[in-house]
C-alpha cells in the first residue's frame, strides 16, 4: 500500500502544530499578537520551511499595513528562537531553517463571503420591491 503524504508533508503538518504552540506559549512580543499558523511548506531535504501565518487581530482593510509587516519582521527576528525550540519538541536530525510569510488567503476568503452575503441580501430585497409593486 503507497502512502498517501510524503514524509516532508507530514513533518510539515507536525511542525505547523508545534510552531502554533510555540507562537501561543512562548514568544511574548507584542507586534506579533494573535498570530495563527495557516500552513507550513518544507524543501524535499527538510532543510528550509516557509511558514505562512495569519494574524487574528487585524481587520481586512489593514492586512498589508505596516501592522503585518511588523509582525512579519518580529517573526523572522525570532526564527532562530522558534527553531531551537521546535528542535526540543521535535525529534530530527536537521531543523529547518525558518522563514515567515503573510498569509493573505483567511482576509480573502473573508472579504469574497462578505460580498456574496451582500449581494444576496440585496437581491432578496429588489424581489421583494418587484413583489410589492405586482400586487399594488
Amino acid at each position: 500500500m503507497a502512502r498517501e503524504f510524503s514524509r516532508s508533508q507530514r513533518v510539515a503538518q507536525e511542525m505547523q502544530k508545534e510552531i502554533a504552540i510555540i507562537l501561543q506559549r512562548e514568544v511574548k512580543d507584542p507586534r506579533i499578537g494573535m498570530a495563527t499558523v495557516s500552513g507550513v511548506e518544507l524543501s524535499r531535504d527538510l532543510a528550509y520551511g516557509k511558514v505562512f501565518v495569519t494574524f487574528l487581530n487585524i481587520s481586512h482593510e489593514e492586512h498589508e499595513s505596516d501592522m503585518v509587516k511588523d509582525g512579519i519582521k518580529a517573526l523572522n527576528e525570532a526564527a532562530g528562537f522558534i527553531r531551537s525550540l521546535l528542535g526540543k519538541a521535535m525529534r530530527l536530525r536537521v531543523i529547518p531553517e525558518l522563514t515567515f510569510e503573510y498569509d493573505s488567503s483567511l482576509v480573502d476568503g473573508m472579504r469574497m463571503s462578505n460580498l456574496v452575503s451582500n449581494v444576496i441580501r440585496d437581491d432578496e430585497l429588489r424581489r421583494a420591491k418587484a413583489d410589492d409593486q405586482e400586487e399594488k
